[in-house]
């Protein structure tokens, strides 16, 4: 968890992945992503560290796109990483895996928003007493779903 001055998360997804190795000393193989957040460079950089990006294509925009029918279908003279995502996330596996963002992540953020104070305006300023804020609401949802597992009690 982190909070940042940007406007929305777009290109957080890296700095994000990193922190979580740091944190916990494992390797993120798998990542579900925004579908607003597609970018070619990010899904390659991914790919060269060995993750695996589920973040749907944007669609195609015309002629630009050289009339491609679906952001599934691939483009002439992409690389290899982004013609095997772009038939990863048209595939039913792909999109079942994405399908559970909503039912993990969204679940999240919604609880946050709702119940946990953090749809509103923070009262305070700066970076370090925007986390101090964003942190509580952080632990009072982890401690219930994940507090034995957390203090070596299991799941």
């Amino acid at each position: 968890m982190d909070v940042t001055d940007q406007g929305c998360d777009d290109g957080l997804a890296e700095p994000m992945r990193r922190q979580v190795g740091q944190r916990t000393g494992l390797k993120v193989d798998e990542r579900l992503v925004g579908g607003g957040y597609a970018r070619a460079g990010q899904v390659e950089r991914a790919a060269a560290e060995g993750v695996t990006l589920y973040i749907p294509p944007k669609p195609p925009r015309g002629r630009k796109d050289g009339g491609r029918a679906s952001g599934y279908d691939p483009v002439p003279g992409e690389s290899r990483v982004l013609t095997d995502w772009r038939a990863r996330m048209g595939s039913d596996d792909g999109r079942a895996v994405y399908k559970e963002r909503a039912a993990t992540s969204e679940t999240v953020n919604a609880d946050l928003k709702t119940h946990r104070g953090l749809g509103h305006r923070l009262l305070v300023r700066g970076l370090a007493k925007a986390k101090c804020v964003a942190l509580w609401p952080a632990l009072a949802y982890n401690r219930p779903h994940f507090g034995a597992a957390l203090v070596g009690g299991g799941a």
